[in-house]
């Protein structure tokens, strides 16, 4: 671990409960964000809202759903030890059910009550370009009226930024008016992810940080690279960096900058799944960094 990494000195140590997908096979969900966390020493309590043999983009897999009730019950069990006052934040990812959902924001109040400072981090997956929303009926609902509004940080893609304004972008400007609608929800922090304006180039995707009205830009190389789970690990590494420094700019060029470094691995290696193990040091020294600029 570098000694560079403003988390390493951080004590007593950061926990973050964490409510997503588990696969055995793979990377996707909290198999691509609780190993990046543990990399920068962050305590993760994972909480599994699937259990399968792989991700579905394999098109098989076998496995078991959990519902809302199975999500409550283990937060029962870690609420009985007596830590919830000691978690930081809650992060949550891809929603299988509404109930699933509630249940992710009734933890999320449980947390705050028994820690006020604890944030709660929504990836709000709904959708993306060229496949359009393909989340159950009820979850962009869900996502805009009830999840997003009682979140602290969210990390939509360029799809979901628009579907959760109403409103379809295409310039910088109108990508900032959509990210100050999404924040008049509720969260004051917003990623947005895979962003493409018409000032970006076609061989880069831009990533896009926002907070307190300042807007910070990070361009990358566009990768010849498609997998699953690299959104659940930007989102993990982008709350990771944002509880250490509590700065929206900083914590997006770390983020990018690691998530660029897993997505190179994965493209040389011409892997069907992120290389999240084997390409573990780009979460603490990342082999290349980008240029956080204010837009």
């Amino acid at each position: 671990m570098s000694a560079e990494d403003p988390l390493c000195d951080r004590s007593p140590m950061v926990a973050v409960l964490s409510i997503q997908s588990h696969v055995a096979y793979g990377h996707v969900g909290n198999s691509s964000a609780v190993f990046p966390l543990q990399r920068l020493g962050i305590e993760v309590w994972p909480v599994h809202t699937v259990q399968f043999s792989n991700h579905t983009g394999y098109g098989e897999w076998r496995g078991r759903v959990f519902d809302g009730p199975a999500i409550e019950e283990v937060v029962d069990g870690i609420a009985e030890r007596g830590v919830l006052g000691g978690c930081d934040a809650v992060l949550s990812g891809y929603l299988g059910s509404a109930d699933i959902g509630h249940a992710v924001v009734q933890t999320v109040q449980r947390v705050r009550a028994a820690n006020p400072a604890a944030v709660y981090c929504c990836d709000p997956v709904i959708g993306d370009v060229g496949r359009g929303v393909f989340v159950r009926p009820g979850i962009p609902e869900f996502m805009r009226e009830v999840a997003v509004p009682a979140a602290d940080l969210v990390t939509p893609n360029h799809f979901e930024l628009d579907h959760l304004a109403g409103t379809t972008t295409k310039t910088l400007g109108e990508v900032e008016d959509a990210v100050a609608a999404v924040q008049a929800l509720g969260p004051r922090v917003v990623l947005t992810t895979s962003l493409a304006t018409d000032d970006t180039p076609d061989d880069a995707v831009d990533l896009l940080a926002s907070e307190g009205g300042r807007h910070f830009r990070v361009r990358t190389p566009r990768l010849d690279v498609s997998v699953n789970g690299a959104g659940d690990a930007i989102a993990a590494l982008f709350l990771a960096h944002w509880l250490a420094g509590r700065d929206a700019g900083t914590a997006l060029g770390a983020a990018a900058a690691s998530v660029h470094g897993l997505l190179t691995a994965t493209e040389e290696a011409r892997s069907r799944e992120i290389l999240l193990v084997a390409a573990q040091d780009e979460f603490v020294t990342p082999s290349r960094t980008f240029a956080v600029e204010e837009v």
